[in-house]
């Protein structure tokens, strides 16, 4: 998104609207936000990003669960296999 589009959207458009921080105007965005906002280096957004979305896109809470656990690896994939065989 360029800067004078980001510029442009209210601040309702946003997950966090005080910091203008994840857009969240479309369902592609919101679903991003929800991504980014999942990282390790993020801590503590993921809850308040997540009411937002859901606020607005009700049909999203099927595909939002809670945040993964920190370092949570399947087996098959700490060892480098896939499922696939």
């Amino acid at each position: 998104m360029k800067a004078t589009r980001r510029k442009s959207l209210p601040k309702s458009s946003f997950a966090i609207p005080s910091q203008r921080l994840y857009p969240i105007d479309t369902k592609a965005r919101a679903r991003s936000a929800l991504a980014y906002a999942a990282r390790p280096t993020t801590r503590g957004s993921y809850t308040t990003v997540r009411k937002a979305v859901l606020k607005k896109y009700p049909s999203l809470k099927a595909t939002t669960g809670s945040k993964p656990k920190r370092g949570s690896v399947t087996r098959s994939a700490a060892r480098g296999k896939s499922r696939k065989g």
